[in-house]
């Protein structure tokens, strides 16, 4: 009997920063959230990415943001999907690029803004900040411990109020 592949998000958190911060310098670079739409999709070069993010565009019940830096918009950092479910946000896929992965990466920050991000429109939404999403299992502890998630059932981890304002607080100053 062939072994069912676990679902769920494996995306490490590896420094909650202010922004996006540069491994070898410490450099901190502005960084810049933007919705990714059909019109774009030429900017997701498939080598960076493990993901089948045309796929997630294309799904007219999930919005796919990019993050860039404000000094170069044209090279993506990281991508996450969501969707609205009307009462809190879901989070479907989250991935750094290839160069953001890894020992080797060249920022830092990048998951934990892309996360902090989905509780921002958590929170527009009136939805006071409720993130959900699937965790493989062996990051479950990882999820609790640097983002505050709490495990609801199964793999099914939630973001509350507080835990999601504490994220905005870091990576939003408006």
């Amino acid at each position: 009997m062939k072994k069912q592949k676990e679902i769920g998000l494996d995306f490490i958190i590896d420094k909650l920063t202010n922004s996006i911060e540069n491994t070898s310098t410490g450099e901190v670079f502005d960084t810049e959230i933007v919705r990714m739409t059909i019109k774009n999709i030429n900017q997701i070069e498939k080598t960076n990415w493990r993901f089948g993010w045309t796929k997630e565009i294309k799904d007219k019940t999930k919005e796919v943001y990019k993050l860039t830096t404000v000094n170069n918009p044209t090279i993506i950092q990281g991508l996450i999907s969501i969707e609205d479910k009307q009462d809190h946000i879901f989070m479907h896929l989250i991935e750094s690029a290839k160069f953001n992965k890894n020992k080797n990466k060249v920022y830092l920050g990048v998951p934990g803004n892309l996360v902090a991000y989905a509780c921002k429109v958590s929170v527009d939404k009136g939805y006071q900040g409720f993130l959900a999403f699937d965790a493989k299992t062996a990051l479950i502890k990882h999820y609790q411990e640097t983002l505050f998630a709490t495990q609801f059932r199964g793999l099914r981890m939630f973001i509350e109020t507080n835990a999601a304002l504490r994220l905005i607080s870091q990576y939003f100053k408006s």
